[in-house]
């Protein structure tokens, strides 16, 4: 008996947990004003600047995800490749640089991230303090 409503405990702590993540992914996924929407732009952005990439800019974000769970790493990467190459294209930035990296990780990421992006970067021996100005400026 106890067993049953143990089991039964968990599988309606994974279903909300489960149902949270896919509630998220669907508002991403509506339209917003434009017609399209996050996922779309996502995807346009990192289209559009794919050929910017060279493998030290892939290496690099491959390293900044990497604290982030293998289960959501994949997700991480491409919102964060998204807002990179946003940013990429406003500035008309020739190539991903080192510092459009990790400024676009630093703005696509919420704040509570940031502690780990600081602690990743001090392995990394990378100064921090060009990048504080939008560590500040992060609204999420």
């Amino acid at each position: 008996m106890w067993f049953l409503v143990f089991w039964s405990f968990v599988m309606v702590i994974l279903m909300a947990i489960g149902g949270f993540f896919m509630f998220r992914k669907f508002l991403k996924s509506l339209p917003k004003n434009d017609g399209k929407s996050d996922l779309d732009w996502q995807e346009y952005y990192i289209n559009k600047t794919l050929h910017m990439w060279n493998d030290e800019g892939k290496q690099l974000l491959n390293e900044l995800v990497s604290p982030v769970p293998e289960l959501f790493r994949q997700q991480a990467k491409e919102s964060i490749a998204g807002k990179i190459g946003e940013l990429a294209l406003k500035e008309k930035a020739k190539t991903i640089t080192q510092e459009l990296i990790i400024r676009g990780y630093i703005i696509a990421t919420p704040k509570r991230d940031h502690k780990f992006l600081r602690k990743k970067l001090a392995e990394m021996n990378i100064d921090v303090t060009p990048y504080e100005k939008y560590f500040a400026e992060s609204k999420k």
